[in-house]
């Protein structure tokens, strides 16, 4: 028997490889499905089953398209009604791979058709469970992702109390826990950075497991503190349920190689969005007028998901040399297939083609230190998350968390000159590029966040919430 676990480190996510006696089963794919074609070919395995422990929102499974190309069944839990043919396995189902079994247990919480598949090795021993978005690594699914569900957040959040104590926490001790997501993903609040654990550590050291935690205290524990999920979600949980294009065909329109003057009528004869991918420092240099950064090297299909908020939104980009493959793939995996292709030659052709360009100024955290100590009204616009700004910020600074800004522009001054930052630099660019194309242009970016500035003269401040002053 053979389980590799294939983490996705930028979606934060986990796919899963079993092999055993020439059978293979794929759990949670992603959208591009020749590595795991490679690993069962390399095996002399048939592929099987491809079993999916939800819907999920944050990403577009690779189930479709590997069932087309394998012949391999694709498996949900009790309640799934996908519009494409599948087992919707009954809880307790055990499905023979090689020497081993899978058994269904269906876990709902999170979903509603949430399932966790537990492994028996040829011994018939329970070695580990593949737990979805039901466990993770320190924490436990959100319940309020669900869609078509006419339970409440807190309704769905008892049934996955239930199904952590009936289901998972009985199995034995030694049991490995291999989940859908570590640390980073939107799918929950506390992940650990550990991609994988033992049962025993997640009994003892994960809040939503503890022996003695009433179903009402999980309730409120689970339930407290969830932001808005992103704009995409439901969308991907659509094309998760209902199909979605051939990877093949959306890489094949995304990767047209575009001259400057084909790449600037496509823009105007289809109001696609330009998408510049490079590095944050490159792109502050020079862009092409009113493209949005989101730089390939972070949290990049996340971010779209989180900005753009329609998938079908035509995409042309820029991209370093080298890499534009990489931009479209990681576009499809959160279901934006319209990339309808990328600048040929990059920004420097763009440039040499005699294009207008734009630049934002971005300034050094020292430089901004030594303004804000001429000016300390200052108007300082932090675009970290609500809990990274509670904990240390700019004692001026306003928060406006860089996953609603679309939704507070109207809250942002025009006409003044605005410091941005973040904690490293990322997430600020970003933001400046988004406020440039609405018609901000007094942007100024402060290079190296929060990180940078905190080594400064600048006063920083704590948010003390009002109920724990005596």
């Amino acid at each position: 028997m053979k389980v590799e676990q294939i983490y996705t480190g930028c979606l934060a996510q986990g796919a899963y490889y079993i092999e055993s006696n020439g059978e293979a089963a794929i759990i949670d794919p992603l959208r591009e499905i020749k590595p795991y074609l490679a690993k069962a070919e390399k095996d002399k395995a048939r592929i099987k089953y491809v079993l999916e422990t939800h819907f999920h929102a944050d990403f577009v499974s690779g189930h479709v398209d590997l069932a087309r190309a394998t012949g391999a069944e694709i498996v949900f839990g009790p309640n799934a009604q996908p519009t494409f043919p599948a087992l919707i396995a009954a809880d307790g189902q055990m499905l023979k791979l090689g020497d081993v079994t899978i058994t269904v247990l269906h876990t709902p919480g999170h979903t509603m058709e949430s399932a966790t598949y537990l492994l028996k090795d040829e011994q018939g021993k329970n070695y580990a469970i593949f737990s979805g978005d039901t466990l993770f690594i320190g924490d436990v699914g959100r319940p309020d992702l669900a869609v078509k569900s006419d339970l409440t957040e807190a309704q769905l959040a008892g049934l996955l109390y239930d199904s952590l104590r009936t289901k998972i926490m009985p199995l034995a001790d030694e049991v490995i826990v291999y989940p859908a997501h570590g640390a980073g993903s939107a799918c929950g609040k506390h992940m650990s950075k550990e991609t994988s654990d033992t049962l025993r550590n997640q009994k003892q050291s994960n809040y939503a497991l503890r022996a003695d935690m009433t179903r009402e205290e999980f309730v409120n524990e689970v339930t407290e503190g969830l932001l808005p999920p992103p704009g995409y979600f439901p969308l991907n949980v659509k094309m998760n349920r209902e199909g979605y294009t051939n990877i093949d065909q959306v890489m094949s329109q995304g990767l047209q190689a575009l001259s400057p003057e084909a790449f600037e009528a496509a823009a105007n004869e289809t109001g696609a969005l330009v998408l510049d991918t490079r590095k944050p420092e490159t792109f502050a240099a020079g862009f092409i007028p009113n493209a949005i950064n989101i730089g390939l090297d972070g949290n990049f299909a996340p971010w779209v998901g989180a900005l753009i908020p329609d998938i079908q939104q035509p995409i042309l980009f820029v991209a370093d040399e080298g890499r534009e493959e990489e931009v479209v793939t990681r576009l499809a995996r959160v279901g934006y297939d319209h990339a309808l292709g990328y600048l040929k030659g990059g920004f420097a052709a763009w440039k040499a083609a005699g294009k207008e360009t734009d630049t934002i100024v971005s300034i050094s955290a020292e430089t901004f230190a030594s303004e804000y100590e001429q000016n300390n009204a200052l108007k300082v616009v932090d675009v970290r998350k609500p809990g990274e700004y509670q904990a240390e910020h700019v004692v001026t600074a306003q928060s406006v968390p860089l996953d609603y800004l679309n939704e507070h522009l109207a809250e942002l001054p025009k006409e003044e000159t605005m410091y941005l930052h973040c904690a490293g630099g990322y997430r600020s660019m970003i933001a400046a590029a988004i406020l440039k194309a609405r018609g901000f242009d007094n942007i100024v970016n402060v290079e190296g966040g929060y990180k940078a500035i905190a080594g400064t003269s600048v006063p920083t401040t704590a948010y003390v919430c009002p109920s724990t002053l005596k």
